[in-house]
């Protein structure tokens, strides 16, 4: 069944270059770990895109639109219309010297900021860097083998898909709703309190919100501080009987 602009899926994907066949980006842990390119930490689960917001490169988001439910289909990505050609001219020759002084020492492949800009050391030799401030895939033919795994259909379904687009360090199902004609209430879960940055957060799921379901005038967020209880102070006795030594 084809899918419409504005419709909210769940998407497994593999990334790869298609000159060398590297993988680049996966959503799927046991790709990642054969592949080599397994991050401890890294959160592998289907990716929510909401088609035709521009959360994956544009090809890719035209190309959802004709995909069928749980069919890998195969999106090829030319460098123009993924991160664009290389520009010789972002290439650029700084001394040694000037990294050294900073505690840096580059190695080739490393990324380095230079003047709020980052760029990748390409080669090291005779004093100078030679740094690159194209994106890494510039210039790469991108292959994306595509599955959807499923369409979300209720206003809840998709305000929880949001939620955890937002806070995917913890467990979704420990989040509620209370849906109204006109708003929206999101009771937190206490591991949710102390995560860095939770007050962007939590507006950026209220724009969120209002973007996709604008009759909601109004998100309310809870949080709940409970009284923990002491752990019991009973001494359990000994029926044993004392032995002589």
């Amino acid at each position: 069944m084809p899918f419409e602009k504005g419709d909210f899926i769940l998407i497994d994907y593999v990334a790869r270059v298609a000159e060398t066949g590297e993988v680049f980006d996966t959503t799927l842990e046991e790709v990642s770990k054969k592949e080599g390119t397994y991050r401890e930490g890294e959160i592998y689960e289907p990716k929510l895109v909401a088609i035709g917001e521009g959360w994956v490169l544009k090809t890719l988001d035209e190309a959802l639109l004709n995909m069928e439910l749980e069919k890998t289909a195969t999106v090829e990505i030319p460098p123009e219309k993924g991160f664009g050609n290389r520009d010789p001219n972002k290439v650029k020759m700084y001394p040694l010297r000037k990294f050294l002084a900073q505690g840096i020492t580059p190695v080739i492949g490393m990324r380095i900021e230079v003047n709020g800009k980052t760029a990748t050391v390409r080669s090291i030799g005779a004093g100078r860097v030679q740094l690159d401030f194209n994106p890494p895939l510039a210039g790469k033919t991108l292959i994306y083998e595509v599955t959807i795994r499923k369409k979300l259909e209720t206003v809840e379904e998709k305000i929880m898909a949001l939620i955890h687009r937002r806070v995917p360090q913890v467990n979704i199902e420990k989040f509620s709703l209370e849906i109204g004609d006109d708003s929206v209430t999101i009771n937190i879960p206490e591991e949710a309190f102390y995560i860095e940055g939770i007050q962007i957060i939590k507006r950026g799921i209220y724009m969120d919100i209002q973007r996709f379901f604008p009759e909601k005038n109004a998100v309310r967020f809870v949080e709940v501080f409970r009284k923990k209880e002491a752990p019991s102070s009973t001494t359990p006795s000994s029926t044993e009987a004392p032995q002589d030594i």
